[in-house]
């Protein structure tokens, strides 16, 4: 018990606690930044990947006064010591912390790159089929997955059919409590190299560690999940799925702005900060 309080107090556990309970409150702050965020899809299918990190960076440091968020962005990518896309800092408590954004469809979710290749090479030393609560656990504990509680994913799930969006945190604590079954599963079905799949004591899938050696790339190793298979191991941030519609007046703001000058830029921006200080205002958040 003691050791659960624990986990429930660190920095990215209490962010997510109170960006939910913010999402909660005001869930029409939320599904307006889904909803732009979603649109760039209408311009280029990977674009909204990219400005759904700058636009949660900026949701951050507009509607949550005790947290303060950076956007670390590209150029850094080589000196991240973490798989992070922006950092976030508690400023109540002055906590750091990084945070990988992901904007995936309903489906398998890449939790971690393994840039290292431990899992894998760890499980290998293990049968293929795992199983005890002893030997399992002794698999977390090892150094090679020392890094699977502290992964600050924070994934922005949609159906693009039905336009919603949920964004889920996978529960890497819960995850660790109810594995039951590690099994290895080779090559076949569409799959190049082997997996291991870890089950809960019901059958049910957990997550997986993929092939992890020189031949694979980074969209075939690592830590991964699935959202629908795997859902009661992650956390709705959302509360479940938040509908989104497109902003095509966004798109046209876009087209006129990439044509004008830093001078229509910067009273197009005026303009656009009143706006999301009436939205403030409306919802309560003004100091």
């Amino acid at each position: 018990m003691k050791r659960q309080t624990k986990m429930e107090q660190t920095p990215y556990k209490d962010f997510t606690s109170r960006f939910k309970l913010l999402i909660g409150k005001h869930p029409e702050l939320i599904t307006t930044t889904l909803s732009n965020i979603f649109t760039m899809r209408l311009i280029g299918n990977k674009t909204h990947g990219d400005l759904a990190e700058i636009a949660i960076a900026e949701f951050i440091n507009q509607y949550m006064y005790d947290f303060r968020s950076v956007h670390v962005g590209k150029d850094l990518y080589r000196a991240k010591t973490h798989e992070e896309d922006i950092k976030i800092i508690n400023e109540i408590t002055k906590a750091e912390f990084p945070v990988s954004l992901k904007a995936y469809g309903d489906g398998p979710l890449q939790l971690s790159t393994d840039r290292d290749s431990r899992m894998f090479p760890r499980l290998e030393r293990e049968s293929k089929d795992v199983r005890g609560k002893d030997t399992i656990q002794k698999v977390f504990q090892d150094p090679a997955f020392a890094e699977f509680r502290n992964i600050n994913v924070l994934p922005l799930i949609y159906d693009e059919k039905k336009q919603r969006c949920n964004i889920l945190v996978f529960d890497y604590e819960r995850a660790m409590t109810h594995t039951a079954r590690i099994a290895r599963e080779d090559a076949g079905r569409g799959r190049k190299h082997a997996v291991y799949r870890f089950y809960d004591a019901d059958g049910d899938y957990v997550c997986e560690v993929r092939y992890g050696g020189a031949a694979a790339n980074a969209l075939q190793r690592g830590l991964w999940t699935h959202t629908r298979n795997g859902l009661k191991y992650f956390d709705s941030i959302t509360n479940g799925w938040i509908d989104y519609s497109h902003n095509l007046i966004l798109v046209k703001l876009f087209s006129h702005a990439l044509v004008s000058s830093s001078a229509g830029h910067e009273s197009a921006l005026e303009k656009i900060k009143e706006d999301i200080a009436i939205l403030k205002k409306k919802a309560g958040l003004t100091r």
